[in-house]
């Protein structure tokens, strides 16, 4: 499959867990992405900076126009680490750890997110409000506690597979208790 498709598929994909997810500005969208796994290798064996440069730029693209913050999630030689630009670690108080993530210790995507951030900063944990796992980079722990699966209409980039969540506060009180909004239920 050519980058231009790869990309195309990919911001289409984003919108829909944009769309579905009730996606708003200020809500941080984490993305954990195996360039290995689109190319059909197994993760963390042949990956792609040229991959990761066009579609880390697509998903930036889509998010800015959303006004929503990026994650872009490492791979686990740096503990699946994130990096962020240093306004939105300062906003949402997260702490930041020394490390410059490369190609092959933090992975290609990550390493591009570094690359085309004005102001990269890589910190130890968040609690997102959407997450897109391509490749089962297992974003999951960087998701706020109560995960929702959104089921995209595509299910691979690539030979990776695709899986998406938005979060929504927690339900409480049992079979008695009212909630404002449907959606929830």
């Amino acid at each position: 499959m050519k980058l231009e498709e790869l990309a195309q598929e990919l911001e289409e994909s984003v919108e829909e867990l944009i769309q579905k997810g009730n996606g708003k500005a200020g809500m941080v969208l984490v993305v954990g992405c195996s360039t290995s796994e689109i190319l059909g290798n197994r993760i963390g064996t042949g990956g792609s900076q040229k991959l990761a440069h066009a579609l880390y730029s697509v998903v930036r693209k889509v998010t800015r126009k959303h006004k929503m913050i990026l994650a872009a999630q490492c791979c686990e030689h740096l503990n699946r680490a994130l990096v962020v630009e240093q306004k939105a670690m300062e906003k949402f108080g997260w702490q930041q750890v020394t490390v410059r993530p490369v190609e092959h210790a933090g992975g290609a995507w990550a390493t591009e997110a570094y690359n085309q951030l004005s102001k990269p900063v890589v910190v130890e944990e968040i609690r997102a409000d959407l997450g897109l796992d391509i490749g089962q980079t297992l974003i999951g722990m960087h998701l706020k506690r109560v995960a929702v699966p959104v089921r995209l209409t595509r299910k691979n980039l690539g030979e990776a597979v695709m899986t998406a969540a938005y979060t929504r506060p927690p339900l409480i009180g049992g079979a008695r208790a009212v909630y404002p909004d449907k959606k929830l239920r």
